[in-house]
């Protein structure tokens, strides 16, 4: 599928406008991201917790120890929310009411699953590892047996999903722009990566790999982070 086929929870009901349906959003938002927030319920109450995630195609993977609640409650069938939201931009308006954020966010619904066969508990896991630090998983120690077994992975299917954006400068009524008082326009909000800060125990003539200073600030000779 290239479109999302939104359902009645999935479907974005408040300012419509800034859904949008093609799946390439959807999969731009979740590579751009580090965090996910996980949503289940537990013992009759909502619990919202901030984990890594990786993707592979249509499925969204997410890990952790064997003893997490939410991962337990997740593998027993229940059905979970998964959202990642990135800031862009804090926007200032002439009058308060219409103060806003510039955006993008992805909303994700289902009952995931719990991943058994040892092939693509790696994969889950090499996604999730290549998400967040891009070139480690081949870099680090793979997982060993006792590690793996008390890892449990969970996969979830990208086809109940949604996606919202923001874009531009804030929007006032014409009567306050006439006005001109006060000062109005986007301020830009950034998440980067800064200078590598090595282990102490790390010997002092091992170099830090590529993978890893390619990935520095603009201006600390390297890149934006998302």
């Amino acid at each position: 599928m290239t479109t999302l086929s939104p359902t009645p929870r999935s479907t974005v009901r408040r300012l419509g406008n800034r859904a949008r349906t093609d799946r390439a959003d959807l999969y731009a938002v979740l590579d751009a991201g580090l965090v996910c927030h996980l949503g289940v319920v537990l013992d009759g109450a909502p619990v919202v917790l901030p984990t890594g995630y990786g993707r592979l195609d249509d499925t969204l993977y997410l890990h952790g120890s064997t003893g997490a609640a939410t991962l337990r409650a997740a593998a027993r069938g229940e059905s979970i929310c998964v959202t990642v939201t990135h800031l862009d931009g804090i926007v200032h308006a002439r009058a308060v009411f219409h103060f806003s954020m510039n955006y993008r966010s992805a909303v994700v619904h289902g009952v995931p699953r719990l991943v058994t066969d040892d092939d693509e508990r790696l994969a889950g896991l090499r996604a999730i590892t290549e998400n967040l630090a891009p070139g480690s998983w081949d870099h680090a120690r793979e997982p060993t047996r006792k590690e793996l077994a008390a890892t449990q992975v969970v996969a979830l299917d990208l086809a109940e999903a949604s996606v919202k954006m923001r874009t531009g400068p804030p929007v006032d009524d014409d009567e306050d722009v006439a006005a001109g008082a006060a000062w109005a326009g986007v301020l830009p909000v950034r998440t980067v990566h800064g200078t590598p800060e090595p282990c102490p125990l790390l010997p002092a003539d091992v170099e830090v790999p590529g993978h890893v200073s390619g990935r520095e600030a603009p201006g600390e000779g390297g890149q934006q982070a998302g």
